[in-house]
């Protein structure tokens, strides 16, 4: 069945049994998304902490809009 078939059903269906659906398909989507991640994979997270670079930047940009405010 295509999705252009399931939308006239899924209108048809009482409030209760949309929300149903609508559950069910929350759960699979959470589900593939447990799935996308692999206990053997090591995954790398990006923190700011000692970003001194970015620091850095966010510094002059500052600094550039105060001079800019002052003038």
């Amino acid at each position: 069945m295509s999705i252009m078939e399931l939308l006239p059903q899924l209108r048809k269906l009482k409030r209760a049994d949309k929300l149903y659906v609508m559950q069910f398909l929350v759960s699979e989507l959470a589900q593939e998304e447990i799935d996308l991640l692999r206990p053997e994979l090591e995954y790398p997270v990006w923190s700011p902490h000692n970003a001194m670079e970015a620091a850095n930047v966010m510094l002059k940009v500052l600094k550039a809009s105060e001079e800019k405010h002052d003038a």
